[in-house]
Parts: C-alpha cells; structure tokens; sequence
C-alpha cells in the first residue's frame, strides 16, 4: 500500500497546487472584468488577451459590438446637439418679435390691451422656460456662486408678477427675509419665478405669502391659497411632463416647470419640499443652507 499512498498523496498535492495557481489567475481575470464593466463603454483596449480561440472570437464580438454602439451614440449625440442649437436660436430670435409686439401694445390704445399684454407676458415666460431646459444638461453651463442678500433675489420675481398679482386681485404678504445665501442668482430667480407662477395660476383669489421658515436653517417659503394638490398627484407633481389633476383641468400645463426647478435646485446643493391640501393652499420650502467652504 506505501506505493499506491505515496502516489496518491503526491497527485493529491500537485493537483492542490495547480488548483490553487488556477483558481488565483481565475480570480485575478475575474476582478479584470468586473472593472472593465464600467470602462468597456468607452473602450476595448483594456480586454485581457484570449486565452484560446474561444476567448478570441468572444472579444472580437464584443469589439464590433462595441463600435456599432459607439457610431449610434455619436449619431444621437450630433442629432440632439443640432436640435439644442436650433432650438436655442429659435428661442433668441423670437424675442425680437415679442419685444416689437410689446411696443406696439404699449404705444396702441385698445380695449384689450391688458389682455393683450398678459398673453404676451405668457409668452414670454414660455421662451425662458425652453432656454432654461436646453441650459440645464450643457455640460457649459455656467454656475456662479456667491452670496446673495435673498431679499433682492425674491423681489426680482415679485416685480415681474406684478400685474398678475393686481389683475388676479391676490394679495401678497411679504415678511423681510433679512438673510445671505449662497447660490446662483439666476437660476434661484427663475426657480423662484416658476413658483410664484404656479401659486398665481392655481389661485382666483385669496393670499401668497412669503417669509423664512423660523424652524429651519435658511428655509425659504412660499405658501398660497389656491385649489391645493391631489394626495395622489403629491409625489409626483416633480416629475418630468406629469401634469396631475390640476393640469388636465388647466389644458395647459406643461408639467415641466417644477421638473425644472427639482433640477435646478438639485445642481445649486438646495432641496424643495412641497406640501398641500385640496381647496386649501399649497406650501412650498425652498432648503437654501449650505456648508461654509473655505477656499485654498
């Protein structure tokens, strides 16, 4: 039996070593892949050499495959940067014409002038909402951040829904906010403006009032009176083209402008929250602290 044990023993331990050194390189390719599953979008370079001609005729698979997705993205991606660029000299250009048909509304006397004007205003609002949408995903996006008296950044948007406060008869009530921020100023106002619009539209009458949040750090609200949000459409009123309730009875929402704002906060390091009750009002808080930075 010595023989046939030494034999044994011998092949048991040739084959424990061989085992182990193939289940080492097995682990070691395997870890390789798995890392090159979140580069293997961009290239196929880092592949490890085939191992037979098995491995070879995958990888050549995965290669061609690799181009052909590559082609596709650079097509959609020269599409959409041809439909961005049209549709931002689009929105440029038909301000010419909008700011002439604001003159002659102004110089002309007729009866429906007001009505004429706030159309147009409407208009107007829609052109900047189309510029701001084709702005958020460009990688050129400017975003400056300083500090900001947030009293200023308020009343800019105020001033420009003035005659939609006096035409609807809605009250304003303002409390001084009294407060620095660290934001962008332009794209905080029109976040601002895009609420303010949606307290408007969804209110015949009744209040709109904005002030600082006692109970929160830098907390901005603003809360109004109007016809509320469905429990139901709550969740959901941020999302991109959902419209609730509300906008198949309006026929005009677009559902877009919360979407905006959600996205907008999002790249500043803001938050929104929105609360509501049906025919009671909506409150939305604007979460506008941020961590002091020091700069080196």
């Amino acid at each position: 039996m010595e023989p046939v044990l030494y034999a044994f023993t011998l092949s048991f331990y040739i084959g424990l070593f061989v085992g182990c050194f193939d289940f080492i390189k097995y682990i070691k390719q395997h870890r390789l892949l798995t890392e090159l599953q979140t580069k293997i979008t961009k290239s196929t370079e880092d592949l490890p050499m085939p191992k037979g001609l098995i491995e070879e005729n995958y990888q050549t698979l995965i290669t061609r495959l690799h181009q052909d997705h590559m082609q596709i993205v650079s097509k959609a991606d020269e599409i959409r940067t041809d439909m961005v660029d049209y549709f931002t000299l689009w929105a440029h250009q038909i301000k010419t014409p909008i700011a002439a048909m604001n003159l002659l509304i102004q110089v002309e006397e007729n009866e429906q002038k007001d009505e004429l004007s706030l159309e147009l205003f409407k208009i107007e609002q829609y052109v900047e909402m189309v510029l701001q949408y084709l702005r958020l995903d460009q990688t050129s996006t400017d975003y400056v951040l300083t500090k900001y008296h947030l009293d200023e950044i308020v009343k800019q948007a105020i001033r420009k829904y003035a005659r939609m406060f006096i035409r609807k008869k809605i009250k304003l009530t303002y409390t001084d906010l009294n407060v620095d921020v660290l934001t962008d100023e332009k794209w905080l106002v029109f976040v601002i403006e895009q609420i303010l619009s949606n307290a408007i539209k969804y209110s015949d009458h009744g209040t709109i009032s904005i002030y600082m949040d006692p109970s929160r750090e830098k907390t901005l609200v603003i809360e109004d009176t109007g016809i509320g949000i469905a429990p139901e459409d709550l969740p959901r009123v941020i999302e991109k083209g959902y419209t609730g309730y509300n906008g198949r009875a309006d026929k005009k929402s677009t559902g877009i402008g919360l979407y905006l704002c959600k996205q907008i906060l999002t790249k500043l390091s803001h938050t929104l929250e929105i609360e509501s009750q049906v025919g009671k009002g909506t409150k939305v808080s604007i979460h506008l602290a941020t961590k002091e930075m020091q700069v080196e």
